[in-house]
């Protein structure tokens, strides 16, 4: 199948209906019928600003999230749509991919 691997780049005190958006991004995902999304902690990173953030020992509001999905062309228009629509500031990387299941599965 043909069509998009999007990630996206937050941190974890970044909020969105009182959610971080990580956590909001993927009930979406899942409320939009999207086939899955994949959320990761990171150490550290930076932003365009060059500022560090990180996890720290005490505090891990600063820790950089991204949340990943593989999904169809009407897939991403649904979920960009969305996003407009919720003024949702986010960065995001978006590639074109070829993606499917392999196996029987169980």
């Amino acid at each position: 199948m043909k069509g998009y691997q999007i990630t996206f780049f937050t941190q974890q005190d970044q909020q969105h209906h009182h959610l971080p958006v990580a956590e909001w991004l993927m009930r979406t995902a899942r409320e939009l019928g999207l086939h899955g999304a994949t959320r990761q902690a990171a150490s550290e990173g930076f932003g365009r600003h060059g500022r560090l953030h990180s996890a720290h020992f005490f505090e891990l509001g600063d820790q950089p999230q991204e949340v990943m999905l593989a999904v169809t062309e009407e897939e991403a228009g649904r979920l960009f749509a969305r996003l407009k629509e919720e003024g949702v500031h986010l960065f995001y990387v978006k590639t074109a991919v070829e993606f499917g299941v392999l196996g029987n599965g169980l």
